[in-house]
């Protein structure tokens, strides 16, 4: 039904940035809510930031002031642009995406990404 493509993962210093990306290829249903979420090695996999359709944000306490997500509906595209990294926020981040009229900005979707990792070295 969905098919996610996601781009920017990569290794980077403290206290530097990193942008992602998150393409959305359907089928048939619209694309709703989408977000970001972060699994660390040994840690339960946690929201970072979600986006109503018309621009609505929820972020993780941890990130805000930190990073901003956005989206491009004509592309069906999200961003997580994040700056000021820190070493825990080291961790594989997955695109997820709800489809049709569903959508929650505070749990995801079964509809997931590969993940890209991000490592942030001190």
């Amino acid at each position: 039904q969905v098919r996610l493509v996601e781009s920017g993962g990569g290794l980077v210093q403290a206290g530097g940035s990193l942008r992602l990306s998150c393409a959305a290829f359907k089928t048939l249903f619209s694309i709703n809510v989408m977000g970001w979420y972060r699994q660390a090695p040994g840690k339960q996999r946690e929201l970072v930031a979600t986006i109503t359709y018309g621009g609505t944000t929820n972020y993780a306490d941890s990130v805000k002031g930190r990073f901003t997500i956005s989206r491009d509906n004509a592309e069906d595209t999200i961003y997580l642009q994040m700056n000021s990294l820190k070493p825990e926020d080291t961790a594989v981040y997955f695109c997820n995406v709800w489809l049709g009229d569903r959508g929650d900005l505070d749990r995801p979707s079964t509809y997931w990404g590969q993940g890209t990792p991000v490592t942030v070295s001190s």
